[in-house]
């Protein structure tokens, strides 16, 4: 890469860049809303009203009650929330999650194996999609929680949760929707989506980092996983930070806004990268259904070649990508995700994760497209 070239950005799957007013009204609540919310003076509830606009902001966008609204530190600490909040009460039975699930859900369901619960994979077809008739032949007797990726953090696949949603709520068995990927990119109504309870954090969405929450249906029961206060209504300890709350409420406000306009952009820039890569760089394999997923995922593999040099001369070359999730980076195995789609492992091990945004340009794309061309060439060599 030239030294004048810039870096091209396309890993907003991973994390996005904070945007101009989210900045701006996170320093001034830093300096005008420093105060403890629960302190009974002026300042402390200038802190509060702040924080309470900040939940009823979230609430309204997400189709959620106030109530209904726990701020976290992000989406792994509400996804470990959900799971094992919900699972406090009763005695060990089983708990279905997808096959390929984020690593937040599968190590966490991994705890509560060595306590005894037992886990039942929901499998996936081969475009990352449940299968319906396994869900008919789900253990629906011995089943005490049920938790799904709504969208993949590394295919971008997008589930129909409808009828698993129905059939939970029938049963009276909570559902929790890793919906972390999914918030601000496409519409998402926690009452529609019938789940008990739904994980999102805001630095998916241009938000700060540190900040998250957990959707919980009214009138569920769940254990809080941190003691020493009585904040967020007592389900989570801990002073809660103002200034990354109203950033979170600017963010997801702003990704809501013209939000069709704004997916049918992000569309025709991963289009245009998927089209340009099959054109340059065949043969190329794209991972997961085309139909059902984010605006801005392209998993995209590149047979023959090693994805994690692969990677590294892309960076070299001045593109950020992925391999996937970066939870799970520096892995040289197989992702989970494609595996459960039965992908061949030489696919699985030459695929690269392109996750764009808004902030994204038609030259951008044109100038990644070049470059990775380049250098799938070099290493062809």
């Amino acid at each position: 890469m030239a030294a004048s070239e810039p870096r091209i950005y396309l890993d907003n799957n991973a994390t996005t860049r904070p945007f101009p007013e989210v900045v701006d009204a996170m320093a001034s609540h830093f300096r005008d809303a420093f105060a403890n919310p629960g302190s009974q003076h002026l300042d402390g509830r200038r802190a509060r009203q702040a924080l309470e606009r900040a939940r009823e902001t979230i609430a309204d966008l997400l189709g959620a009650d106030p109530g209904e609204v726990i701020f976290t530190s992000g989406g792994t600490e509400a996804i470990d929330t959900a799971l094992l909040g919900l699972t406090a009460g009763p005695e060990p039975g089983t708990i279905a999650l997808t096959a390929g699930e984020h690593p937040a859900t599968t190590q966490t369901c991994q705890i509560l194996k060595n306590r005894g619960w037992t886990l039942h994979t929901l499998d996936v077809d081969s475009d990352g999609r449940l299968i319906a008739d396994d869900v008919e032949r789900l253990p629906w007797d011995a089943l005490k929680l049920v938790s799904v990726i709504l969208a993949h953090n590394e295919t971008g696949v997008i589930q129909d949760v409808g009828p698993l949603a129905r059939r939970c709520r029938e049963q009276s068995i909570p559902l929790h929707l890793d919906a972390v990927q999914a918030v601000g990119k496409i519409p998402v109504d926690f009452h529609d989506l019938g789940a008990t309870a739904l994980s999102l954090g805001a630095h998916k969405f241009h938000g700060p980092r540190g900040i998250g929450a957990l959707l919980l249906r009214e009138g569920s029961r769940l254990e809080p996983l941190l003691a020493g206060g009585h904040q967020e209504s007592g389900r989570r300890s801990g002073t809660e930070p103002v200034a990354l709350a109203v950033g979170m409420a600017k963010a997801l406000e702003l990704c809501c806004r013209n939000q069709d306009e704004r997916r049918a952009q992000i569309c025709r820039l991963r289009d245009r990268l998927e089209q340009g890569l099959a054109d340059s760089c065949a043969p190329v394999v794209v991972n997961g259904s085309r139909e059902h997923r984010l605006p801005n995922t392209l998993n995209i593999a590149f047979p023959g070649i090693d994805g994690e040099a692969f990677l590294v001369a892309l960076d070299l070359a001045g593109v950020a990508c992925s391999l996937g999730s970066t939870c799970a980076s520096g892995s040289a195995e197989p992702a989970p995700a494609l595996l459960a789609m039965a992908c061949p492992v030489d696919v699985c091990l030459s695929a690269v994760r392109f996750s764009l945004s808004a902030e994204n340009t038609e030259q951008e794309i044109d100038g990644a497209i070049q470059r990775i061309a380049a250098v799938k060439s070099l290493l062809e060599k």
